[in-house]
């Protein structure tokens, strides 16, 4: 089954104090997301809202993990920001995270997205991925439309709506999560339902994206993309160059070796894969973007987030202390409307499958975005 992104209207916003309601950004299963100004300080922000008739225990678990989770990691300048978490006075838990205009949904089909911007965008995911491992979480769907760009043009990975800790802790009823054109081919066998070689594939399938204008496994002509067919390519990983003639064979290695159907012969980890997309940078004469990735005394000092915690609560707020101008673009040709039924990277929410029930927590159509302060700097030795 597969969580679809809905098509009804948004729901009433919910009567927050010291914010004034804007208008909607989206609407999803079973959240809404609103833009309000927040009165003071003064700034807009993004509200997400769960619906008042879906909340249920499963769907409180998620929502709890997502509030702790993105506060812990708010302080990371490449994942979102969340600004507080709280209950409606008509009994409607709710996000308030940083709003921002725009996100990569479907931007990489529309035009070609420079060289020199995905390789700095993939480092800066990586370093926002290595520092959730390192604190214990796994985002467990990464894809072009989960990172957002901030108003400054910096890329943010969103949407921690189904992570979960990377040893596998049994607090909650196990969750499948896939985004097919993205997820890597033990997910799409449901083998396991996360790892940090599961997250380097996704980050690996993400960068090709951007790059190519689709995804990896995705193929030209009407049809030719249904779910069974992504998935039984995906099984096989048989990796195809980007085959744009300003891509270097020493970047195609790199996300050829991501998308390894075998998860020992990818990337250890996300800093060692950022690492190696800054070697391309230095290669291609680029500016090397640093790698940040949180001090360890960082991730052992968080509190560990409890994803069986399905319990109503109040205020939720971080305890954790907070440590361009763009080049020419050429355009590319929409792409077209693909038929009912086909999968396009981009398309489609994931799917989140807890043995055959559906938990979706992903907005469709939302565009938020967010910064943190730096933290630790590492620039190609020692990334791993």
């Amino acid at each position: 089954m597969t969580g679809r992104v809905s098509s009804r209207l948004p729901s009433t916003p919910p009567g927050i104090s010291g914010f004034t309601y804007v208008r909607p950004l989206g609407a999803g299963g079973f959240a809404d997301v609103f833009l309000f100004e927040q009165n003071l300080p003064r700034r807009p922000v993004a509200v997400k809202v769960l619906l008042e008739d879906v909340v249920d225990e499963n769907v409180l678990r998620m929502f709890n993990a997502e509030a702790d989770v993105m506060a812990r990691l708010s302080a990371h300048p490449s994942i979102l920001t969340i600004h507080e978490a709280s209950v409606s006075a008509d009994g409607r838990p709710y996000l308030v995270m940083e709003y921002c205009p725009t996100s990569l949904t479907h931007r990489y089909r529309r035009e070609e997205i420079p060289v020199s911007e995905v390789l700095q965008l993939g480092v800066k995911i990586g370093s926002a991925l290595e520092t959730a491992h390192r604190a214990g979480l796994l985002h467990r769907d990464i894809k072009p439309s989960n990172i957002l760009v901030t108003a400054f043009g910096s890329p943010v990975l969103s949407d921690f709506g189904i992570a979960a800790a990377v040893d596998g802790r049994p607090e909650a009823e196990e969750v499948f999560a896939m985004s097919v054109p993205w997820s890597a081919p033990e997910i799409v066998d449901e083998r396991v339902s996360g790892s940090i070689a599961a997250e380097v594939w996704s980050l690996g399938a993400t960068v090709y994206s951007l790059l190519a204008g689709r995804s990896p496994f995705e193929r030209p002509g009407r049809g030719q993309n249904t779910r069974d067919q992504l998935k039984a390519r995906i099984r096989k990983a048989v990796y195809t160059p980007v085959g744009r003639a300003d891509v270097p064979p020493e970047l195609d290695a790199v996300l050829a070796r991501a998308l390894s159907r075998d998860p020992a012969a990818r990337h250890p980890s996300a800093a060692a894969l950022a690492h190696d997309l800054q070697l391309v940078q230095h290669r291609m004469g680029l500016p090397h973007t640093p790698l940040e990735v949180a001090v360890d005394e960082w991730a052992s000092a968080g509190a560990h987030v409890d994803f069986g915690d399905d319990r109503p609560r109040g205020p939720v707020r971080s305890s954790v202390t907070r440590a361009t101008a763009r080049p020419e673009r050429r355009r590319r040709t929409p792409p077209r409307r693909p038929d009912e039924g086909t999968v396009l990277a981009g398309a489609e929410p994931a799917e989140r499958m807890r043995r055959g029930t559906v938990i979706a927590m992903v907005v469709g159509g939302v565009v938020l975005a967010g910064a943190g302060a730096a933290t630790t700097f590492f620039l190609l030795g020692g990334a791993g």
